[in-house]
Formats: structure tokens, C-alpha cells, sequence
């Protein structure tokens, strides 16, 4: 059961740095946002995967072709989704951009299962339908004539690059040759250092501006690496563990702490509506732990 551990880990940091992005999208660009998500995220991850390795000794592991192309793939395809999900914050309020992102649990189980070879018990289903109910909610906080099709379908393409990258950051770790934690924490170093380099290369090229300013500023921008750093760590370990439907599904509690952060420190009100959707996610998460 530490899939369930790394999982609340996850989405507790992963709320948190959805509002400091939120925040950073009103002085910064979507790249700079997205950036800001990883810049000094990778020096976290080196540091974490040499304290592993000195202390659980193990050997290297060997990267083959399938690995590299799931470590980029899934290195490419997060940058678009962290992207998508910024223009989120722009359309609507941060709880309905963080909700809309959030249906990534039930196009991961249809990916999967399609694609990846994915098996879910019936009540796995049950659980993640259960949690696609509670995340429609939270998205149409006024009826379905409330989301106008454009955001609906940029929460649509925010969740299934999210779903496609927490695929294939599984399918990565299970071609790694090394035990658990070490493989999921080389997949963790690699894909945010290759994201890392793609952005500041872009951005050296196309927009040094918004580089210099992110440096103008550093405290907000270093408490959303952080906070990344910290839910890519729970989100790559719980999915080394566990199926990826499942790991999302019951990372859907995000919403929880999402709703808190966005009541508290956000100040944005939180309706009825929600208090029903979180008793959803309740019972889903319990049903995929179950």
C-alpha cells in the first residue's frame, strides 16, 4: 500500500503548485509558468536520486530504445499538458481550471486499457466513474452551459496529455533493470532534466524576457519547483507501484486540498456543489484502494 502514500503526497504538493502557477500566470507567460514548474526542480531530482544510490547501493541501470522514447514522450507530452493547463487558469477561476484538468483518471483507464495493457476490477470502474462524476461537477459548477466549448476542450487535451504522460512514465520505469525506488527516481531525474534543457534552450532563443524576469522574482517561481518537485517524486513512485487509473483516481483528493487553497489563501468562494463532488471522490478513492 505505499502507492496510496506516494499518491496523497502527490496531490497535497501538486495542489500547491497549481497555486503558485496560478498565481504566476498573471506576471508570467504560459512557457515562464510552465518553466517555473521544472527550472529548479532538476537539481532536486539529482540530489534525491545520489542520496538514494549512496543509501541503497544498487547497480546503473540500462537505458534501451523503449526507454528513451517513453522518457521523452512523456517529457514532451507533460510540458504541453503543464501549458494547456495554465491557459485553464486564464478561461476560468483556479478550482474549475484545477477540476477540469483533474478528468485525467478516467481517459488514463480508457488509454490504458486500450493501449498499455491496463486491467481494472470492476469495482477499479466503478471507482473511476465514480470520480469522473465528481470532477464533471466541480467543472460545471453552473450546469454544462456554463464551460463554453473552447475551455472544454482545452480541458480535454490538458488531461489526456496529462494521461499520456503518466503512461509513459510508467511503461519508462518498468523497462529500468533496477528495484524500487531507484528506477521511478531515474525516470523522475530524466524527465524533468530533458524538460528542463527544451525550455531554457526555447526560451534563450524566443523569449529571454521572461527568463530574466522569472529571476527577478525567484521566490514564487522556486515554491512551484518545489512543490513539483515533491508531486512528480509521489506521482512517479506511486505509479513504479500501482496501475496508472488507479493512482489517478484516488489522486482526485487533489481536489480536496485544491478547494481548501483556493478558499483560504486564494480567496475564491467554494459552492455546495463542491462539498457534494468531494463526498464523490471520497467514495471513489476508497473503492480503488478497496
Amino acid at each position: 500500500m505505499s502507492w496510496v502514500f506516494f499518491t496523497v503526497l502527490a496531490a497535497f504538493s501538486q495542489s500547491w503548485r497549481n497555486a503558485f502557477q496560478s498565481r504566476l500566470s498573471k506576471e508570467l507567460n504560459v512557457v515562464g509558468v510552465t518553466l517555473a514548474r521544472f527550472l529548479w526542480a532538476g537539481p532536486l531530482a539529482a540530489a534525491y536520486l545520489v542520496l538514494l544510490h549512496w543509501y541503497q547501493p544498487t547497480s546503473l541501470p540500462i537505458f534501451s530504445n523503449q526507454s528513451y522514447f517513453f522518457i521523452i514522450g512523456a517529457s514532451v507530452m507533460q510540458i504541453v499538458a503543464t501549458g494547456l493547463m495554465v491557459v485553464l487558469f486564464k478561461q476560468k477561476n483556479f478550482a474549475i481550471g484545477a477540476g477540469l484538468a483533474k478528468s485525467e483518471a478516467p481517459v488514463s483507464a480508457f488509454l490504458g486499457v486500450l493501449f498499455f495493457g491496463t486491467s481494472l476490477s470492476l469495482l477499479g470502474w466503478v471507482g473511476v466513474f465514480i470520480g469522473a462524476i465528481a470532477v464533471f461537477m466541480l467543472s460545471c459548477p453552473n450546469g454544462i452551459r456554463s464551460i463554453s466549448l473552447k475551455t472544454a476542450l482545452i480541458g480535454l487535451a490538458c488531461s489526456t496529455s496529462f494521461a499520456l504522460t503518466s503512461l509513459w512514465v510508467r511503461e519508462a520505469s518498468l523497462t529500468l533493470d533496477v528495484p524500487f525506488p531507484h528506477r521511478a527516481a531515474w525516470v523522475l531525474f530524466s524527465v524533468i532534466f530533458l524538460q528542463t534543457v527544451m525550455l531554457v534552450l526555447f526560451m534563450l532563443f524566443r523569449d529571454r524576457q521572461t527568463l530574466k524576469a522569472m529571476f527577478i522574482k525567484p521566490k514564487l517561481v522556486l515554491m512551484t519547483s518545489i512543490a513539483s518537485f515533491v508531486g512528480s517524486l509521489g506521482w512517479f513512485s506511486a505509479m513504479s507501484l500501482q496501475t496508472v487509473p488507479l493512482v489517478k483516481t484516488l489522486g482526485q483528493i487533489e481536489v480536496f486540498f485544491t478547494i481548501l487553497i483556493s478558499f483560504f489563501w486564494l480567496k475564491e468562494g467554494v459552492k455546495r456543489k463542491d462539498m457534494l463532488a468531494l463526498f464523490f471522490i471520497a467514495i471513489a478513492a476508497i473503492l480503488v484502494m478497496w
